[in-house]
């Protein structure tokens, strides 16, 4: 093996390894200490029912793993629902899984997300809902407030991931058009109990922003939303407007008595996966340094501090990092936010790196994400390929595709946001 294809194959079992750690197999077991006083308060007194939901790209996986831990005694009183975008589903015995549309929703996603509130608003004291929430449940579960269409909340779905708004900004606004958004389906659900699983796919784990936060309190306000509207000029019907500036959308504010028996249990975060990757590199000979699990920004800008850290370092290194960056779609391209990343880095520096997306899906491709070697410059220049006009054209995915350097995982069943490394 050359050593190009050798640096190749590492930074590529290293994004693997941060996958595979985030994989539900891989923890789901960790849920049961969690939840044992519930089971055994509901086997003994086989008074209360035990409700599954979930959305996300990792939710029908989590609950396959769930089921295998889930007492015998439970299981004629357990039932669910869990909804996945197209090409996650899995097999299970319990729980019924539907699929949806992402990233921007449907009338698929908007039925299961009524189905489960009102799943929720039926469930008594003796009940016990768990909630299996990983990234991607936003659009999964859109259910519209009243008076708001679906297309409308397709169309600034649409408007916000154009203009490059983050994640945290974009379920704000979610949050503030939502029925059951924003602590609404924890509210809905009590008295019962409400205990939360989740995947952190988003900077700082903030649980309040993964799937818009449906279990738990919403800190931000509908003046919040309306602010980040006006700031990226999106255009919204007046009926809206008027509302979000009324207040007449809030969602549930900490404090709520309606969320005092819901908790929420994160059990893989991008931390765990790149520390993951980061073991692995060690056992190759690199010396690992992990820049972060929150680094956000312009992908291309993130590509440039990037470039200036690796090209003042010694050699030997892997700098690993994750987060989630923004593409502000201006050209005719499919934007994809690590390929666009890594192939800012390839304009600015000879270097083997790697940018991919742990679920397997970079922006609107079902590519995961792309590597580059100290040669892709010259290969693409070689290949007819003007590198600076296929990035200001947001056509990254073309790049790599006619280079031969795509990572193709397809759906990975998990998300734990985005892996980057850098080989110095």
């Amino acid at each position: 093996m050359s050593d190009a294809d050798a640096a190749v194959h590492d930074m590529t079992q290293m994004f693997l390894r941060a996958v595979d750690a985030a994989q539900p197999a891989q923890f789901m077991a960790q849920a049961l200490p969690l939840l044992e006083a519930d089971f055994h308060r509901l086997a003994r007194t086989d008074a209360g029912r035990l409700v599954i939901g979930g959305f996300g790209k990792a939710s029908a996986a989590m609950a396959q793993a769930f089921e295998q831990v889930i007492p015998l005694a439970l299981l004629s009183s357990t039932e669910g629902l869990i909804i996945v975008p197209d090409g996650h589903e899995v097999d299970t015995s319990m729980v019924r899984v539907v699929s949806a549309s992402h990233p921007v929703p449907d009338a698929r996603g908007r039925d299961a997300a009524a189905e489960m509130l009102a799943q929720a608003g039926r469930l008594g004291a003796d009940d016990l809902l768990v909630m299996l929430i990983s990234g991607g449940g936003s659009s999964l579960c859109c259910l519209p407030a009243e008076d708001i269409s679906l297309s409308q909340k397709q169309a600034l779905t649409s408007a916000l991931l154009k203009a490059g708004a983050n994640i945290a900004e974009m379920n704000i606004v979610r949050k503030h058009l939502s029925q059951i958004k924003g602590g609404r389906l924890a509210a809905a659900a009590y008295p019962a109990k409400t205990v939360s699983i989740g995947i952190s796919d988003v900077p700082h784990d903030d649980i309040s922003v993964i799937a818009s936060g449906p279990t738990v309190a919403d800190n931000s306000s509908c003046a919040d939303a309306l602010a980040l509207i006006d700031h990226y000029r999106l255009e919204i019907p007046p009926a809206i407007r008027s509302a979000l500036d009324a207040g007449a959308l809030e969602s549930i504010f900490a404090g709520d008595e309606r969320l005092s028996h819901a908790s929420y249990h994160l059990l893989a975060t991008p931390q765990k996966s790149l520390e993951a990757a980061a073991e692995y590199a060690r056992s190759r000979g690199y010396e690992p340094v992990i820049l972060g699990d929150s680094l956000e920004g312009e992908a291309r800008e993130l590509a440039r501090e990037m470039a200036d850290i690796v090209s003042q370092a010694s050699e030997g290194k892997a700098f690993i990092s994750g987060g989630e960056t923004t593409v502000t779609v201006t050209g005719t391209g499919v934007g994809g936010r690590n390929v666009e990343f890594i192939h800012a880095l390839a304009s600015m520096l000879p270097c083997y790196g790697l940018a991919a997306d742990t679920d397997g899906i970079d922006g609107g491709a079902e590519i995961a994400g792309a590597y580059i070697t100290p040669m892709t410059a010259q290969k693409a220049d070689a290949a007819g390929l003007d590198m600076a006009a296929m990035l200001d054209n947001n056509d990254s995915h073309s790049l790599f595709a006619r280079l031969d350097q795509q990572i193709i995982t397809g759906p990975t069943l998990t998300n734990v946001n985005d892996f980057r490394v850098i080989l110095s």
